[in-house]
């Protein structure tokens, strides 16, 4: 072993080294009592937020006589399958068709107008450098606010054409285009202020159309931040309930609103309910772990640049 090697090795295990203004060192170590805190607060949040997902899936499998048992029976004695089989039934390939349908073409609707808006103000200047800022002002607005005018306006549409009235899919991807755009100028614009402009001013001397710069240049180097924008996209238009359980009835329905007409006054299957919701998670759930890392990315170019 080299010299070089020994004494790389002794630096990083040997306690990190600060000097003070004096000059002298002073040497910074580790306390275990503060490392330890950390760890049980961390156990603990992961607990917090991961109990009731575990209860949910444990709860699919049980019979009735399980999961409504005081107090509480945690482990399934003999776990079963009858509830996926009665989530499956008309009512929950339904949603979940519905589901599909509605969240990814909100979802790439949104990207697709929100991309190209949010390029036009970063490079153009479109409306004003306060432009984004001001439609992401119109998101904090509750949704509530707007769900009579919503139904009243839909309801008119409906006896002209019922296909983009009340209880249809066009609706409902309409509104979820609409409340995702802000969200998606505004950080969008940010990931698109950090792409060099030098670059896009290279490819348009060499003969690119300002189209061609941001197909061949822009969106490629932004796409860890349209990846992430587009997961917050989707999980909001896959998990939204104000406006599916007002404005749909018997065909647009989605998976929330079915979830939630498991529950009433006149008797809960929480069985089914849970089967329900454990369908409903998981493709959330599958897309984080694949754009995890383009995700992490997205957010972190977001955090610099913006």
């Amino acid at each position: 072993m080299s010299v070089v090697s020994v004494e790389e090795e002794i630096q990083a295990e040997a306690p990190s080294v600060l000097r003070r203004p004096d000059g002298s060192r002073m040497v910074r170590r580790s306390r275990p009592w503060l490392t330890a805190l950390r760890m049980l607060v961390l156990i603990a949040a992961a607990i917090f937020f991961l109990l009731p997902v575990v209860w949910m899936v444990l709860t699919s499998f049980k019979l009735p006589g399980e999961y409504m048992h005081r107090p509480p029976i945690w482990i399934p004695e003999n776990p079963v399958l009858n509830h996926y089989r009665m989530a499956f039934d008309d009512k929950g390939r339904i949603a979940l068709t519905n589901s599909i349908v509605v969240a990814t073409s909100a979802t790439v609707l949104s990207l697709l107008v929100g991309t190209l808006a949010a390029y036009s103000i970063s490079r153009l200047g479109t409306g004003g450098k306060h432009l984004s800022f001001w439609l992401l002002s119109q998101r904090m607005m509750p949704p509530v606010v707007v769900i009579v005018p919503l139904f009243l306006m839909l309801r008119d549409v409906g006896r002209i054409n019922a296909s983009f009235g009340l209880d249809t899919r066009f609706a409902l991807i309409a509104i979820y285009t609409a409340f995702n755009l802000p969200f998606i100028v505004w950080m969008m614009r940010s990931y698109f202020d950090g792409v060099p402009i030098e670059l896009e001013e290279s490819a348009m001397v060499d003969g690119c159309t300002r189209l061609g710069v941001f197909w061949r240049i822009a969106l490629p180097l932004a796409l860890p931040g349209l990846i992430a924008t587009g997961t917050f996209a989707f999980i909001f238009s896959w998990t939204e309930f104000l406006f599916a359980v007002v404005l749909t009835r018997t065909e647009a329905f989605t998976l929330p609103v079915a979830i939630a007409g498991y529950t009433g006054s006149q008797g809960s299957n929480y069985g089914q309910a849970s089967a329900l919701a454990v369908v409903a998670t998981l493709p959330v759930f599958v897309l984080s772990l694949l754009v995890q890392r383009h995700f992490v990315r997205g957010l972190t170019l977001g955090a610099v640049r913006g």
